[in-house]
């Protein structure tokens, strides 16, 4: 609009539309009011990164970080002091702890490996005797007399004949345990079998020895079948 049209109107009357004024104190997008002459935080314009502004302290958030603990100061976690060294007395104790720790591992292994060696000899021999006793056994079918013996903490049983009996009693005969089963084998077998395997030996009799110290000797004395020993 030119100089002269303004004029115009403005002796006609009309006054020029007032200017927008511009508001400093109103809200920020993000909530927060804009401060006069700063910049937005709160903080006097033209303080920048590094500057403080009076009355701000120093050195926030790490609590003088960098100075000198004082003496007595607890220390932080993961911190340790040096460690004491151990006195002799303690020393000769640890030792003497290991010294037995080892003894008492050794006689471990040792007791373990007789075990093992005395579990396989006593396999050996079991076989041995085995082939030794096959198809040797004089044991009768037929038998009918029931000569009881202690064997293992218990009382066993074989059946006999009375001629076998005669000849058990009178140590001609002998009584070889073997897989559970009780065989009836002359008194050099029985010999050949103590050798083999000192265990098997279930029943060995001396012909000299007193009769009571085998009750089972005597033909007369008959344990009944239907007893549980």
């Amino acid at each position: 609009m030119s100089d002269t049209l303004r004029d115009q109107l403005m002796g006609l009357g009309f006054k020029p539309a007032p200017k927008p004024e511009r508001k400093n104190d109103g809200p920020r997008r993000d909530g927060r009011p804009q401060g006069k002459g700063g910049n937005g935080n709160g903080k006097p314009q033209g303080a920048g990164k590094g500057e403080h502004t009076p009355g701000e302290r120093r050195g926030h958030g790490h609590g003088g970080a960098g100075k000198p603990g004082k003496p007595g100061q607890s220390r932080g976690p993961g911190q340790q002091g040096p460690r004491k060294p151990r006195s002799a007395e303690e020393m000769d104790l640890a030792k003497a702890y290991a010294i037995r720790a080892q003894k008492e591992k050794e006689e471990r292994i040792e007791t373990e490996r007789l075990k093992q060696e005395e579990a396989r000899q006593r396999r050996e021999a079991k076989a041995k005797l085995e082939e030794l006793l096959k198809d040797k056994g004089l044991n009768d079918e037929a038998a009918d007399i029931a000569r009881h013996f202690p064997y293992g903490g218990k009382i066993k049983r074989v059946y006999v004949t009375a001629a076998q009996l005669t000849a058990l009693n009178a140590g001609e005969l002998g009584v070889v345990q073997l897989n559970g089963r009780y065989l009836l084998v002359t008194a050099e077998l029985l010999a050949q079998s103590e050798a083999v395997f000192a265990a098997s030996v279930a029943l060995k009799v001396d012909p000299n020895a007193p009769a009571e110290e085998d009750p089972y000797a005597d033909p007369q004395f008959q344990v009944p079948d239907d007893l549980v020993w």
